[in-house]
């Protein structure tokens, strides 16, 4: 049933009208705007996916060509209220993927989708659907562990495998992903940048990456780079302006007594620049100043990262330090500093410290609590400088369609290898969820009961990714099942639509990160179990104009 509660009195003291949806109708259009979503998002999935077209907001800012479900969902809105208000919880259901593992965007839309029209085509009154939501829920759990236990450790070989699928079956950018991560190992971060030109390229940074530059031209000692390149250096962290070059004496005498070499990363007055930038071109010091990175609590955790990294005491106004009391014990080291006018690079090579990895794995476990992916990538920023290994991939196009689409493919791809470093990798193209589909095993004794209603609905849903790879590539599902179904003792043996090839998916190199197949899972059946059990739905009226 449908209500519409519209009167001019109310809306004249500033309330907003709704419409209320009970029933059977308010869950066929709940249905009505999943589908809608659904239908666009997964003619994206598997290698013989298709692309999307979508048009800018404010219809003057060109056009996107892309593969990426999360991307596609975000660009649609209905008119219809109750059909939105679906979309927008499939959008919850990609998005909380995408920012836990950063990839399996299409698969949490598609099994969303299943969860729910098969929820809707068995559930009836004769179900309690709490009960049912609850053993859903505990099967789940079950096939998390069993997706956890068939898992298995990423190798270089395997990495590459995981960045050509993530990227739509591009091996050239495939390559390129994983010889950064062979690059920057486990701990490193790679980001993703667009290239100013056609080319996509990788660029990998064995340090510390700063986002500021020289304070003064004088510091430069490479004219032809515009840079100032110096080697065994100390390094004074620090967040307290430097006004007077009387405040840093206790470390400059030392310093230019054993003919050292220093970095100062903090604020210094246009004196105190002055006076050392002179005493760099008279006096033949080796002397250089950056400003802190970044601003407010983020400039005061960076330093921190930087002072652990090099070593150094990091006196902070915040902490009410004072540059009088500073020691040369205070001052960090670095192998090597690049600065150049608008960024710097600082490199240690030496092994990292108990002190670096412990703050690395709190980082780490902070990150699993943020929802907002900026906070996530800057998070995965401070990770990376704290581990000294960095690389960006720089993607660039013939065109700003052409830039955009491979952008997405790359960003996926880049996620996709971390999301596999991190917990493994499982047999691809939807053939873990579909053989986990058959290992819900119904109960004799509940016939069509809760527990036997919660098992159909779970097991319809986890073989829907892998039958819209099926169906994306034109490939019939009764033969191909029956094939599976004559080689279940190979729990990797499965299809390669791609080639149109049966094998082992490991050896094919057709494989799934663990992390992002199972986030896909648990937040689909979140949002879809939430639909299930709704009946009523408040909307804003939508008055339209005469």
């Amino acid at each position: 049933m449908h209500y519409n509660l519209i009167n001019s009195n109310i809306m004249s003291k500033g309330y907003i009208p709704k419409n209320l949806d009970f029933d059977s109708e308010a869950r066929t259009k709940l249905i009505s705007g999943i589908s809608k979503i659904s239908k666009a998002v997964k003619s994206t999935l598997g290698p013989r996916g298709k692309t999307v077209l979508i048009e800018s907001a404010d219809h003057l800012g060109g056009i996107t060509i892309t593969k990426d479900g999360v991307t596609v969902a975000h660009s649609i809105y209905l008119d219809d209220a109750v059909e939105n208000l679906a979309i927008q919880m499939m959008k919850d259901a990609a998005l909380r993927t995408a920012n836990t593992a950063g990839d399996g965007t299409t698969t949490a839309i598609v099994l969303t989708e299943a969860l729910v029209k098969a929820g809707n085509k068995r559930l009836d009154e004769s179900h309690n659907v709490t009960e049912v939501i609850k053993h859903i829920n505990n099967f789940t759990d079950e096939v998390v562990k069993e997706l956890k236990h068939k898992s298995r450790k990423i190798t270089k070989a395997r990495l590459l495998d995981v960045a050509t699928i993530s990227a739509n079956g591009d091996k050239e950018i495939g390559t390129i992903i994983a010889d950064a991560y062979n690059k920057v190992g486990h701990s490193g971060i790679v980001t993703v940048e667009k290239s100013m030109t056609s080319e996509t390229y990788a660029e990998v940074t064995n340090g510390i990456r700063v986002d500021r530059g020289y304070t003064s031209n004088l510091f430069i000692n490479n004219q032809r780079k515009d840079e100032c390149i110096l080697e065994d250096v100390k390094v004074l962290v620090c967040d307290t302006e430097i006004s007077n070059i009387l405040q840093i004496e206790k470390i400059l005498k030392p310093v230019i007594q054993n003919n050292q070499k220093l970095l100062i990363i903090g604020k210094c007055s246009q004196n105190v620049i002055n006076t050392l930038a002179a005493n760099v071109m008279r006096n033949g010091l080796k002397f250089c100043n950056i400003e802190p990175p970044n601003f407010g609590y983020k400039q005061h955790e960076l330093m921190q990262d930087i002072a652990i990294s090099v070593g150094a005491t990091y006196y902070s106004e915040k902490t009410g330090d004072d540059l009088s009391l500073i020691e040369p014990s205070d001052l960090g080291n670095a192998d090597k500093i690049i600065i150049g006018k608008s960024s710097s690079v600082i490199i240690k090579h030496s092994a990292l410290t108990d002190q670096i990895n412990n703050r690395i794995q709190e980082l780490k476990e902070y990150q699993k609590g943020c929802t907002q992916q900026a906070e996530i990538d800057y998070i995965n920023q401070r990770i990376a400088s704290l581990a000294g290994a960095i690389g960006c991939i720089y993607v660039g196009g013939n065109s700003d369609v052409e830039q955009k689409e491979k952008f997405d493919r790359v960003d996926d791809s880049v996620c996709a290898v971390r999301s596999a470093l991190e917990e493994g990798i499982l047999a691809g193209g939807g053939l873990s969820l579909w053989r986990a589909a058959w290992l819900l095993k119904p109960s004799d004794e509940d016939y069509e009961g809760n527990y036997n209603v919660a098992s159909k609905i779970l097991s319809e849903a986890l073989q829907s990714p892998l039958l819209q790879i099926w169906e994306n590539a034109g490939i019939p599902n009764a033969n191909t099942e029956k094939n599976m179904a004559n080689n279940w003792d190979g729990n990797s043996w499965g299809l390669d639509v791609k080639n149109n090839e049966w094998g082992d998916m490991y050896k094919m190199g057709i494989i799934d990160p663990l992390k992002v197949t199972k986030n896909a899972l648990i937040n689909a059946v979140s949002v879809a179990t939430t639909i299930l059990s709704t009946n009523a739905i408040v909307t804003h009226a939508r008055i339209k104009e005469k």
